[in-house]
């Protein structure tokens, strides 16, 4: 069993992925780091066999692991932001992610949200073809595969919807996405565009904000 854990230094991949690390580095462009307090130091995300368990970390592919770990970030994003009643079809609808065109994941997600539960909601998982068929959906992952003009027509499609919007692509916050995956080192960090969640009408607990390495549209903040 894998223990992941994250603090505001990141997650700390030993090497697993040092080979992406080379080709993305924009973790550092953004300005305005989040003074989130001690208090939470560290963060316990997830506890996983599979592709993540100790023995076969470093066999795996670097890409492979890089997507089993988002996908945990992607199930605890969830976990700390709140989405208002409206939407969703009703109480018992379930918490929609979705992925648009290419899927890096590779099952991955799937395989990190089955049989979870995020408070009384179950979780299903859409990979989407057509970028305009995101309603429905409460969460939406755009790959890194997506050109700037794709991922900011998307952006533009969903603008103002109770969608949480999370990327990899550079200068995804700063274009209007919520949250974006970078890559620091050799760690996956975050950062957040929290007045786009709030012109979302989506929550974002502190909790998480505190551990974002860059949290844009607050006081300090670029």
């Amino acid at each position: 069993m894998a223990i992941l854990i994250v603090n505001r230094e990141g997650l700390n991949f030993s090497g697993t992925i040092r080979g992406v690390v080379k080709t993305r580095k924009w973790c550092t462009r953004l300005r305005g780091e989040y003074p989130g307090g001690p208090l939470l130091s560290i963060l316990l995300l997830a506890i996983w066999g599979g592709a993540m368990a100790a023995g076969s970390i470093s066999a795996q592919a670097n890409s492979t692991s890089e997507y089993a770990v988002k996908a945990a970030f992607l199930f605890h994003f969830a976990q700390f932001v709140e989405w208002p009643p409206e939407a969703f079809k009703d109480a018992n609808s379930p918490l929609t992610y979705c992925t648009v065109g290419d899927d890096p994941f590779r099952g991955a997600l799937d395989d990190s949200l089955r049989a979870k539960v995020i408070g009384d909601r179950g979780i299903r998982v859409q990979h989407l073809k057509q970028a305009d068929a995101t309603h429905g959906c409460q969460v939406l992952f755009i790959g890194g595969a997506e050109s700037k003009r794709a991922a900011a027509g998307i952006l533009a499609n969903v603008k103002g919807s109770a969608i949480l919007t999370v990327g990899e692509s550079q200068d995804f916050a700063e274009d209007g996405g919520m949250i974006e995956f970078c890559l620091e080192g050799n760690k996956i960090r975050f950062n957040i565009n929290l007045a786009t969640v709030s012109a979302a009408k989506l929550k974002m607990s502190a909790r998480l904000l505190t551990l974002a390495k860059t949290v844009i549209g607050t006081q300090g903040g670029s």
